[in-house]
């Protein structure tokens, strides 16, 4: 009976622990950025007047940022590994 108790504490871990890497994932499948990458993406876009809430990251090397709020409208921006620029398409309503 202890066995089978501790077998349970330990699975409610295991698929806790999965629940949480779940929550880290957005809408789209996509991981969110962590809170350095993130402020290195808020710099570049900020740089032309644009923010962000939410920053995905798509790959090692691709960044995402759906519905930036920019001076000159909102906008889906993606971003290489290096926090430059390489897609901004306007976000149509």
């Amino acid at each position: 009976m202890c066995r089978s108790i501790i077998a349970a504490i330990a699975l409610s871990f295991v698929f806790g622990a999965a629940g949480a890497q779940q929550r880290e994932k957005t809408g789209s499948g996509a991981e969110l950025a962590s809170a350095q990458e993130v402020a290195k993406v808020k710099e570049a876009i900020g740089r032309i007047n644009c923010k962000a809430d939410v920053v995905e990251k798509e790959s090692a090397s691709l960044f995402e940022v759906d519905d930036a709020q920019c001076e000159i409208g909102q906008y889906d921006i993606k971003l290489d590994g290096d926090f430059n620029i390489i897609v901004m398409t306007r976000d149509t309503l």
